[in-house]
């Protein structure tokens, strides 16, 4: 009985002693590392032709003649470099995420477990989706407001790192902000606030998603607008799930009090 006891613990992750967690750990992140490693090697050789699709939305609205150029003699081999990291990164985000569940999900209780695999299965879809929003919606309207409001007598001529650099910021902006629902979730689920409390609150967020906005953005109201208008639909649409969710479980608390 006593050995059946000691298996028992020996296989049960939440008995492990710390030096296990730290190696469990360690090798997850080397997984992690290994697989950015992999797609940036399958991704270089097409790097040049990344970097074109990413700055597409730029020079469709570019003025006839007028092309990006490189202001360092490194630009040329480092943008494609660097654009291929990035986007190890971004397509490696499930299997980071994945990693990250498998290395905390046995410490978790099964009503934890449940909801937080949809949340991070969520998340990496709202990360995307906020991509998308910034390449194919934002960017358009953000760079032909920009190259328009430029004098007649200036030639837009954009370094190719600024741009690199512009538009990464950009795309982490609203993969960010595309995350509001889930913001507003946990805060409903940790017990911070709760879905009538965010509803009486709703003019002050209005005005932190539009100071938020203008600290993310460049100083233009166009920018800010794409960014603040976003996140506030995003948290009607969190605390819409959240009252839902809320309600779900007030009712299994109150069947679970009349059974007892």
């Amino acid at each position: 009985m006593a050995d059946t006891t000691q298996q028992d613990q020996e296989h049960d992750p939440k008995e492990q002693p710390l030096i296990s967690h730290l190696i469990e750990l360690r090798d997850r992140l080397l997984r992690s590392l290994l697989v950015v490693l992999v797609l940036f090697l399958c991704i270089f050789p097409w790097g040049n032709e990344l970097y074109i699709f990413v700055s597409r939305p730029l020079l469709d609205v570019l003025p006839e003649g007028s092309s990006m150029i490189a202001t360092s003699p490194t630009s040329p081999f480092m943008i494609p470099f660097k654009t291929s990291i990035y986007a190890a990164l971004f397509l490696g985000v499930p299997f980071i995420l994945h990693q990250a569940w498998a290395f905390i999900s046995p410490g978790l209780y099964r009503n934890e477990i449940r909801i937080t695999l949809p949340i991070l299965v969520s998340s990496v879809m709202l990360f995307y989706a906020g991509i998308a929003f910034a390449y194919y919606l934002v960017f358009n309207f953000v760079f032909a407001f920009f190259v328009n409001s430029a004098p007649e007598t200036v030639a837009v001529m954009t370094d190719i790192t600024q741009y690199l650099d512009f538009v990464l910021s950009l795309f982490l902006v609203f993969g960010l902000v595309f995350e509001t629902p889930i913001a507003t979730l946990l805060l409903i689920f940790s017990g911070v606030t709760t879905p009538k409390k965010l509803s009486e609150k709703r003019p002050y967020i209005i005005i932190a998603c539009f100071v938020i906005g203008m600290f993310l953005t460049p100083q233009d109201v166009l920018s800010q607008s794409f960014v603040a208008i976003p996140m506030w639909m995003l948290f009607e649409l969190g605390l819409f799930a959240g009252k839902m969710l809320h309600k779900e479980d007030e009712e299994d608390s109150e069947t679970e009090t009349q059974e007892e």
